[in-house]
């Protein structure tokens, strides 16, 4: 993974920690409502997992949210 790419994937999840925190779930939280491994949901808002879009569709959907708004970066 290049750079560019490494920088959008910790921003991305950067925005899915910062999103989670906003609807007052912890890791496990998440984790429970999407079944995806606690460890795993770290890894991708510490950045160190280039997520797939079904991942990132299911955390939105636990989130109550649009996909896209995972993406909003800017």
């Amino acid at each position: 993974m290049n750079n560019t790419d490494k920088d959008f994937v910790v921003q991305f999840g950067t925005r899915v920690r910062d999103l989670r925190k906003k609807h007052g779930f912890t890791q496990l939280d998440l984790s429970v409502k999407t079944d995806i491994p606690r460890t795993q949901i770290g890894r991708i808002e510490r950045g160190e997992v280039n997520t797939t879009i079904t991942t990132s569709k299911v955390i939105a959907s636990a989130l109550e949210l649009p996909v896209k708004d995972l993406f909003d970066l800017l």
